[in-house]
């Protein structure tokens, strides 16, 4: 089934976070069963027709993706998020997005999310604790919609940027929620 058309699906991927509860390490770099996390959100977005990777520090990849900073730097996930879609070369339809600490979502996911967002303005994994996670997919002219002015996107809470927008929330099977905060996340999902 196709969701959308050839190039309607593009992705963004947040990896300029600050990792302060692992002593400000580049999160995109860490390995986790032989892989950089960055390379497990890539994997996740096969799909797209292109990435864009938000961080301050460009990670070998082996897939082509385009690495941008949004200004000024460290601005948050919705900075980040709108900095990604404003670098993309292809209109997308639809914009994934991803937090680059999320390594158990997969291809698989995406597509869950893509399917639940038909006909409304996106979807997001929720979580056991009913709390969204930072892996989803929006429609690109309903986020245009919402968008703030460049200074008030640094500092704002994804949460009050997505209030408006009519989101599917798509329960986390397995692992799919957990995330890599600190060292000890990394050491229970086997890094």
């Amino acid at each position: 089934m196709d969701l959308h058309p050839a190039g309607g699906f593009c992705g963004v991927v947040l990896a300029g976070g600050t990792a302060a509860r692992m002593d400000g390490v580049d999160k995109a770099s860490i390995e986790l069963d032989g892989r950089t996390l960055l390379a497990h959100a890539l994997d996740a977005l096969v799909d797209a027709v292109e990435v864009v990777v938000v961080t301050p520090t460009a990670v070998p990849t082996e897939r082509p993706v385009t690495t941008v900073l949004e200004d000024p730097p460290r601005g948050g996930p919705v900075a980040g998020l709108l900095t990604g879609v404003d670098a993309l070369r292809h209109r997308p339809t639809l914009v994934g997005v991803l937090a680059v600490d999320m390594p158990r979502v997969t291809a698989v996911t995406m597509r869950r999310l893509r399917e639940a967002a038909a006909g409304r303005d996106g979807a997001f994994l929720v979580g056991a604790d009913g709390r969204r996670q930072l892996a989803g997919v929006l429609d690109a002219a309903r986020l245009g919609g919402v968008r703030p002015d460049a200074e008030g996107q640094h500092g704002m809470a994804l949460h009050r940027l997505l209030a408006p927008l009519d989101l599917a929330e798509v329960p986390a099977t397995g692992d799919e929620a957990l995330d890599v905060d600190s060292w000890s996340d990394l050491r229970e999902l086997g890094g």
